[in-house]
């Protein structure tokens, strides 16, 4: 029994090896990272052959990318996207606090003063007002402050600028503009008194005066024609008397011709360039001596000569230009001449104190042309930088300052009524301006190129000779500046014109190298 009972427990212990339960592995859980464990199972070679094999195979065959150590912050570049967003709600925060005016004009002002364009194609008053808006928020209201407060620094650095300054001159100066006031003077009382004895002419005689002087210039006619050098004729001018006419050539040569036969008196030599122009003493070939300084003449090398009439060698040579003189002119007492310069200035010459006694600078480029009131108070003058100026010779202010032409101006002179003022410019047209209003009164599109220069009748005024790079001189009324008569006949531009002391002639020189004398019928 005991045997039989052994083996039965024996039979229960041991069961079959298909009836016994498979042992269940448990998963291994990894908290963190495998770095460490991944590490430590390549520094043991755990990974095998096979593993490297593969891992090579897998960055050859471009699966797997190696990098050299840079490292990608996307916690930085969140950060950065929270900062723009951030800064975008704070200026639209802002735009909605800055208040911008309704005006559309104020708006454009505003959007100039910053720089910005004014306005955008299919852009309405109120997106541009939003523009406005948007670009304040950006720049802030400071900026539009600070461009109010530098345009005001500006345009008063400019009115400084333009301010007129001067300069204490040597005594000479201070006697000659007493001496200039006491000249002048008695010249305007004559002249005021003259107007009024011609105001008191019955209108009808002078209407048919008027239209007598109309017919005559119509009928104007070139009686003579002379060659006068071989090089082009700058510049003409009648004596005092109206018995000779005196050229200037850009060959250095002035010459003295007898009118109106025109025949050679004297070649005055002494200049070595183109001779800028030449000018009859006031009161030569009428009380002065042929020994005295009857002519002045002035060069492109700054050469200023004076001659007379009884020598071909200048008589004395006023120095201290030092670039091209454009135009001298003696003022009407014989006693001073005026000069004008490129260097931006002319000047006023005491020939009795035998000194410079101004240099009036005033033009912002060089002067070209001067003339002087018949009185003999003012001076005015004409520059490369298309202004005139009218100075008062007896307390040196400018008085009026003539601005309106668009290019140089080349011509000036004064009419004898004492208050209009002809200029001729580059720019084809003769400004009429009036001293007593101190504006352009009328602009006369004269020519159709640049006119050179400009003459009243010296009488009366009663009209006004242009001339002009178009190859002609023309004839205007004075008042109406309704043309004339047109005086055609030179082949080349018209340098240089002049009317006689009497009225009765009219001389043209230009650059065909003739120069033309013109007479009514």
């Amino acid at each position: 029994m005991a045997s039989t009972r052994a083996s039965s427990t024996a039979t229960k212990t041991k069961a079959p090896d298909d009836l016994v339960a498979p042992v269940v592995k448990k998963p291994h859980i990894y908290y963190g990272s495998l770095e460490e464990k991944e590490r430590e199972r390549l520094a043991k070679g755990e990974s095998g052959i096979l593993g490297k094999e593969g891992l090579k195979a897998g960055i050859e065959a471009g699966n797997i990318n190696i990098t050299s150590g840079e490292v990608f912050e996307i916690e930085e570049h969140i950060s950065e996207r929270q900062a723009e967003v951030l800064a975008e709600f704070e200026r639209r925060k802002r735009a909605r606090q800055i208040n911008v005016s309704t005006d559309d004009s104020e708006v454009k002002a505003c959007l100039r003063a910053l720089g910005e364009p004014i306005t955008l194609f299919g852009e309405g008053p109120a997106e541009r007002r939003e523009r406005l808006r948007n670009i304040l928020s950006v720049v802030g209201t400071d900026a539009l402050k600070k461009t109010k407060k530098d345009d005001e620094k500006s345009k008063k650095s400019k009115e400084e600028y333009q301010q007129t300054w001067y300069h204490e001159g040597p005594h000479t100066l201070k006697v000659a503009r007493l001496w200039i006031a006491n000249y002048s003077l008695p010249r305007a009382m004559k002249r005021l008194e003259e107007a009024r004895l011609h105001k008191e002419i019955p209108e009808t005689t002078r209407t048919s005066q008027v239209q007598e002087l109309h017919k005559s210039l119509r009928s104007l006619n070139n009686f003579c024609s002379q060659i006068g050098d071989d090089r082009p004729i700058s510049y003409c001018h009648f004596s005092p008397n109206s018995k000779m006419l005196a050229t200037a050539c850009w060959s250095g040569l002035c010459k003295l011709w007898s009118v109106p036969d025109c025949n050679l008196l004297h070649t005055l030599r002494g200049h070595n360039t183109n001779v800028g122009a030449i000018v009859f003493h006031p009161k030569s070939t009428v009380s002065l001596d042929q020994k005295d300084v009857n002519l002045a003449s002035c060069a492109a090398d700054g050469s200023v000569k004076l001659w007379s009439l009884d020598s071909d060698e200048p008589v004395a040579d006023i120095e201290g230009h030092t670039v091209r003189v454009a135009r001298v002119m003696w003022h009407p007492s014989g006693r001073f001449l005026g000069t004008t310069c490129y260097d931006r200035s002319w000047r006023l010459w005491d020939l009795e104190a035998q000194e410079e006694i101004l240099h009036q600078e005033g033009h912002s480029m060089g002067v070209y042309d001067i003339a002087f009131h018949q009185d003999g108070s003012l001076a005015g003058t004409g520059g490369l930088d298309a202004f005139g100026r009218v100075w008062d010779l007896r307390t040196g202010r400018c008085i009026m300052f003539l601005e309106g032409h668009l290019k140089e101006i080349y011509g000036i002179n004064f009419s004898p009524n004492g208050y209009h003022v002809a200029t001729g410019s580059g720019d084809n047209t003769c400004k009429v301006w009036d001293l007593r209003q101190r504006r352009c009164i009328y602009t006369i599109p004269a020519h159709q190129n640049l006119v050179t220069g400009v003459k009243f009748e010296p009488i009366h005024g009663n009209f006004l000779l242009t001339g002009a790079y178009d190859n002609t001189a023309k004839i205007w009324t004075h008042p109406g500046w309704s043309p004339l008569k047109t005086l055609a006949g030179h082949e080349g531009k018209v340098m240089g014109l002049d009317i006689s002391s009497d009225g009765q002639l009219i001389a043209t020189c230009s650059y065909d190298r003739t120069f033309k004398l013109w007479m009514a019928e």
